[in-house]
C-alpha cells in the first residue's frame, strides 16, 4: 500500500495529459490501481492510459509524452529538445476541425521568446490575423498595442499568442473541443518563453488556460507557478459606441488600465509618468 500514492498520481497526470489532448473516456488496467505484489516495483512509467476503443499501447509506453507531462493543471515541463511551435508544424496539426474550415494562415504568436516579463494571451485570430499569420494585427491589436504602450513596453518587448491558432469561421468564439485541442500548444509557448506574468484577455483565454475554475477580471491566479490575471479583450472595448454609451466605454477602458497596473505593480513596476501638454523630454 505505500506505493499506492505514486501510482495515483501518476494515473492522474496520465488522465491530465489525455484531457488536454480532447480525450473525454478513457481505459485503464485495474490491476494497475492494486497494491503491488510483493517485490513488484512500479513507477509513475507503469501506468498506460489509451482511448476508449485505441489499440493497446505498446508494453512500457507511459501515454504520457515528455512535452505534456505535468503533475498539475499548469505550465508542462519541456524535453530539453522541445522547440517553439512553428507555423509549419501548426499548419500540419489535425487536433480539432479548424484546420479543415477555410483558416487561411495558422497564427503561431510573435514577440520576445526569451523570459520577458508580459505575455498576453488572447482568444483566437481574427480576418487580419489569418491572413497575415499574425497575432493582434488588426483593430483589437491597434488596440492592445496602445495598452502595452501605455504600460511602458514595446510590442517586440512582450510576447503575443492566443489559445486557439487557427481562425474559427466568421471570428465565432472557439468551442471547448477546440480549445482544448490546441492549448498544449500554448502551454508550450509559455513553458519555453517563461513570461513573468501572464495577462490574459478576455474570458475565452480565462476559460482556456483555467477551465476548471472561474476567474474574475482583476484578481490574480497562480499558472504553473506564473502570475496570471485577466481583463477585457481589446476587441470588446472596440464594440463600444462613444457617442451613445461615453460612460460605459470610459468604464470598461478604466477596468482594463487598472488590471494593467496591477500586472506592473506585480514586478515591482509603475507606468511611464503621462507627460504634461508641451512637455519635453
Amino acid at each position: 500500500m505505500e506505493r499506492l500514492p505514486e501510482i495515483l498520481n501518476a494515473f492522474e497526470q496520465a488522465l491530465e495529459l489525455e484531457r488536454e489532448l480532447g480525450t473525454r473516456t478513457v481505459e485503464c488496467d485495474r490491476a494497475l490501481l492494486l497494491p503491488p505484489a510483493p517485490g513488484e516495483t512500479r513507477s509513475c512509467a507503469s501506468v498506460p492510459v489509451r482511448p476508449r476503443g485505441s489499440a493497446a499501447l505498446p508494453t512500457g509506453t507511459t501515454g504520457v509524452s515528455p512535452v505534456e507531462k505535468t503533475g498539475t493543471t499548469g505550465v508542462s515541463p519541456v524535453a530539453p529538445h522541445a522547440a517553439l511551435p512553428t507555423a509549419a508544424e501548426l499548419t500540419a496539426c489535425t487536433r480539432c476541425d479548424l484546420h479543415g474550415l477555410g483558416r487561411t494562415h495558422v497564427v503561431p504568436g510573435q514577440g520576445n521568446a526569451n523570459g520577458p516579463d508580459f505575455m498576453f494571451v488572447g482568444e483566437a485570430p481574427g480576418a487580419d490575423e489569418d491572413r497575415q499569420g499574425l497575432a493582434f494585427v488588426g483593430a483589437a491589436g491597434q488596440f492592445l498595442t496602445k495598452m502595452i504602450a501605455a504600460m511602458g513596453y514595446t510590442r517586440d518587448q512582450v510576447f503575443i499568442a492566443n489559445i486557439c491558432k487557427c481562425r474559427p469561421p466568421n471570428n465565432r468564439t472557439p468551442s471547448p473541443p477546440e480549445m482544448a485541442a490546441c492549448v498544449p500548444y500554448l502551454k508550450r509557448q509559455i513553458a519555453l518563453v517563461k513570461p513573468k506574468c501572464l495577462i490574459l484577455l478576455g474570458n475565452t483565454a480565462m476559460r482556456g488556460l483555467f477551465p476548471d475554475m472561474f476567474v474574475r477580471r482583476g484578481q490574480w491566479h497562480m499558472y504553473g507557478g506564473i502570475p496570471a490575471i485577466g481583463t477585457f479583450h481589446p476587441a470588446y472595448i472596440l464594440r463600444f459606441d462613444s457617442a451613445h454609451d461615453a460612460a460605459g466605454l470610459r468604464k470598461a477602458k478604466l477596468e482594463v488600465w487598472d488590471t494593467l497596473k496591477l500586472a506592473l505593480a506585480r514586478l515591482g513596476k509603475t507606468p511611464p509618468a503621462i507627460q504634461k501638454k508641451g512637455q519635453t523630454t
